[in-house]
């Protein structure tokens, strides 16, 4: 490979290059392969593939409702509009709770159920409007069994 010094112009005399056909040959080898990287000592290559596959899924899940509550903005003219629409706001907002399972090395299950945290803008509407969210619940241990299917 050769570049053009500063002063010089950029031509093929002064500018070649060569591909390291070793190298391509690998990369175009890999393509359309993953390589996972667990903690997980001991368990099932598949599993992993099926926990990282659900991993995915709910991060799509999270784009598209963050999508969603941004379709546009609503203009209220009367108070008790505005009240309502804070209510209901707030109210979808305290149902934003997720469980978190967790695999442990020894076959149990870390669960940390988690609600949303609210942004510095929504403590202080919270605030002003006197209401409170729960505090958030502890976290548990349960032994391996049979995972429950979200509807």
């Amino acid at each position: 490979m050769a570049t053009p010094k500063p002063d010089q112009a950029v031509n093929a005399s002064t500018f070649t290059f060569a591909l390291n056909k070793t190298k391509l040959r690998q990369v175009r080898q890999r393509e359309g392969r993953y390589l996972l990287r667990s903690n997980l000592n001991g368990e099932d290559p598949a599993k992993l593939w099926e926990y990282y596959i659900q991993l995915t899924e709910i991060e799509q899940a999270f784009k598209e409702l963050k999508h969603d509550l941004a379709i546009r903005p609503i203009y209220h003219q009367r108070d008790d509009r505005i009240d309502a629409h804070i209510f209901v706001a707030f109210i979808a907002y305290c149902l934003q709770m997720v469980d978190v399972h967790l695999p442990t090395t020894d076959g149990r299950i870390l669960i940390l159920p988690r609600y949303t945290e609210p942004e510095k803008d929504q403590k202080l509407l919270l605030q002003r409007l006197q209401l409170e969210l729960p505090a958030q619940p502890p976290p548990r241990i349960s032994h391996a069994g049979p995972q429950r299917q979200s509807a």
